[in-house]
């Protein structure tokens, strides 16, 4: 019981640590390195804050799913891991998931439709992402479909002892 505990306290650890490296980045460094880059080319300024404004829409769910990993290893902790909380909460992870696959497709569609220069690297780094994505929400439904499957056989096994 004490090693589940310390892992789950790790692993909260770890996610408290990506939480704030995040909110670090969002609110320091994009906006530095946005202003920064709109000194550099002037002739596309404007989209500064259109582009902020798109980039905390994008980490939206990205905190938002790591707030329901969170909840997630707070119900291992309890033993409610094989209840409808923990069903719930990796729902929830695996809609961010998608929201943010969705949210790198549409801008890459929008880089493809609007900006006709090079953009190589900003495709590839789309195309990473929205894999990523992929790969985080196929892995939490299958999860999520375990652990359901899971509660009813052992819902089933309650009601027969």
């Amino acid at each position: 019981m004490k090693h589940k505990q310390s892992l789950t306290l790790f692993l909260k650890a770890v996610l408290f640590l990506i939480g704030i490296a995040a909110l670090v980045f969002c609110l320091v460094a994009l906006p530095g390195m946005v202003s920064r880059d709109a000194a550099a080319h002037p002739e596309t300024a404007y989209l500064q804050y259109p582009f902020l404004i798109c980039a905390y829409i994008l980490f939206t769910p990205f905190f938002m799913a790591l707030y329901q990993t969170f909840k997630l290893l707070s119900y291992i902790d309890k033993n409610q891991v094989f209840s409808e909380v923990s069903v719930k909460a990796l729902k929830h992870i695996k809609y961010c998931a998608l929201l943010i696959g969705l949210f790198f497709a549409v801008g890459l569609f929008s880089l493809a439709l609007f900006i006709g220069e090079d953009i190589a690297g900003m495709i590839t780094l789309c195309l990473i992402c929205i894999f990523s994505s992929s790969i985080i929400a196929t892995f939490t439904a299958v999860l999520q479909k375990l652990l359901k499957e899971a509660i009813e056989i052992k819902s089933e096994n309650d009601l027969t002892v």
